[in-house]
């Protein structure tokens, strides 16, 4: 078997993507108020800075920058999957379960990258804003209401016009091409 290391850096920033185990579900968008309660539990326990974040119906990608001296973000993501499968079925939902018991309601893994300087925060940053673009579900990035993107805007770091052509230059992060 081979065994994946993760970078864990203390105070270091990071691109994540993490995806439902059912990719034609739309829970993270039907249910946004959750997702973002167990964020917020999540950050309370395990503190974490959130630079740029994009929810779509089935993923979602986020770069995240740990607190200086702790580089633990596989225990945020814990607290993030489980939260959110918690108050899923607080709330009423049936979710399929894994044979040990747990909900799947994500996948079991999720996909990192460290970013590394300001030019790859930038392109990470990119990716996330265009996102939404890039699967069909609004035809500009200041058209879809869970993103940072109208963060940027509002700090006057990107124009409310960004993104609006259709094309950017920000492949990869190992998501499927739709």
């Amino acid at each position: 078997m081979v065994w994946y290391r993760r970078n864990l850096l203390p105070g270091g920033t990071f691109f994540f993507s993490v995806t439902l185990a059912d990719r034609s579900s739309s829970a993270l968008v039907d249910h946004i108020d959750l997702l973002r309660q167990a964020f917020r539990k999540a950050r309370l326990r395990h503190p974490f800075a959130i630079d740029a974040i994009v929810i779509l119906p089935d993923h979602l990608h986020t770069i995240m920058t740990m607190p200086e001296g702790d580089a633990d973000f596989p225990a945020r993501w814990k607290a993030i999957k489980a939260g959110f499968s918690y108050l899923l079925g607080k709330a009423g939902m049936t979710m399929p379960r894994r044979r040990n018991g747990d909900y799947q309601v994500w996948q079991r893994r999720y996909w990192e990258h460290t970013v590394r300087d300001n030019s790859d925060f930038e392109r990470c940053a990119n990716y996330i804003h265009f996102n939404p673009v890039k699967h069909g579900l609004v035809t500009t990035p200041g058209a879809w209401p869970y993103s940072s993107f109208h963060r940027f805007v509002r700090a006057g770091v990107l124009p409310p016009d960004w993104g609006g052509d259709g094309r950017i230059d920000a492949e990869g992060f190992g998501e499927r091409a739709t």
